[in-house]
């Protein structure tokens, strides 16, 4: 009988959301995605460490002026290299949320990262760039993907947001689901299931209208907090999913019936919105939900990249 993991990848792209090249081999993912706090926690393990010292050594090297950016520039993109070997799919690579609302700085870094990967044989189709879901994020996306830069967009959190990247032409999207269940939670004080679980229910929601009018940007469920919004979600486009759910989707054999595909997806009844800047401001100043979530997000990825710099300053110390 086959594992719940076997059945999902047969319907949706399974990706990993870590760091560790161990689960990661242990999981066999088609794709993984990084952020700062994941690399953090792979960095405290023995097997990282000389990516890491690669990093100091290299930026000390060539940007002796401003090592520490350069060292967390190349230490992103060392992990992002050491995962494209071990998928063979792409690889996400997350820009500094600082410059969530400078568009121009946002591309500057992206093109770095894509020069830094093309310099170690790794191609841009097997990258993508991962910005956060702000307006000024999307508009990045847009001229990156015109150079031919693919783009993961995060922080999603509504449907403004997600039709907003799908017009830019995003190559991806992350609906971030546990977040979305979170914030209600914490609201309400409700207890949901999979069902009536406000996170799954948005992306279904996205993945309906991206369907229904034929929009080619991917919809990949993300933050997952149980196993039941996995098995909501089954037949998704993607799904990015640490290990430990990994885990238990691998040691469970229980039929995973398919809950979205394109075919029952598309609807006669939904009415397109045209995303104009000012209907997408709107739209999301009437969501205290997404609103509350993309500023948490973004200040929390921020905080922990601002503890992976401080970690490699002290290992560059103690060297």
């Amino acid at each position: 009988m086959s594992t719940q993991l076997e059945q999902l990848k047969a319907m949706t792209t399974v990706v990993a959301d870590t760091g560790d090249i161990h689960a990661i081999e242990a999981y066999q993912p088609e794709e993984a995605t990084t952020n700062p706090s994941l690399i953090y926690a792979a960095a405290q393990m023995p097997q990282y460490q000389s990516l890491i010292d690669e990093a100091i050594t290299t930026a000390r090297k060539h940007n002796p002026s401003d090592w520490l950016n350069e060292a967390m520039d190349r230490l992103a993109v060392n992990f992002g290299i050491e995962l494209s070997k071990r998928v063979p799919g792409r690889v996400s690579t997350e820009v500094d949320a600082r410059l969530s609302f400078d568009a121009e700085a946002t591309m500057q870094k992206a093109r770095k990262f894509i020069q830094l990967y093309e310099a170690q044989g790794v191609g841009r189709d097997r990258i993508l760039i991962k910005i956060a879901g702000t307006w000024e994020g999307i508009n990045a996306a847009q001229q990156l993907e015109a150079e031919g830069i693919q783009c993961n967009v995060t922080l999603i959190f509504n449907l403004a947001q997600a039709i907003a990247c799908a017009e830019a032409g995003a190559f991806l999207i992350s609906p971030f689901v546990g977040r979305i269940l979170d914030w209600y939670q914490a609201s309400t004080g409700e207890t949901y299931t999979a069902e009536t679980d406000p996170g799954v229910r948005s992306v279904a929601t996205i993945y309906q209208y991206f369907k229904t009018f034929g929009y080619s940007t991917i919809v990949m469920g993300a933050s997952f907090r149980n196993l039941g919004e996995i098995q909501a979600l089954a037949g998704c486009d993607r799904l990015t999913i640490a290990p430990a759910l990994l885990k238990q989707l691998s040691e469970t054999t229980d039929p995973l019936p398919r809950q979205l595909s394109p075919e029952t997806a598309r609807q006669d009844n939904l009415s397109k919105l045209d995303m104009t800047e000012t209907r997408f401001r709107w739209m999301m100043n009437e969501d205290p939900m997404a609103t509350e979530k993309l500023s948490a997000g973004i200040r929390a990825f921020h905080e922990d990249y601002q503890r992976l710099k401080a970690f490699v300053q002290n290992r560059a110390n103690a060297s």
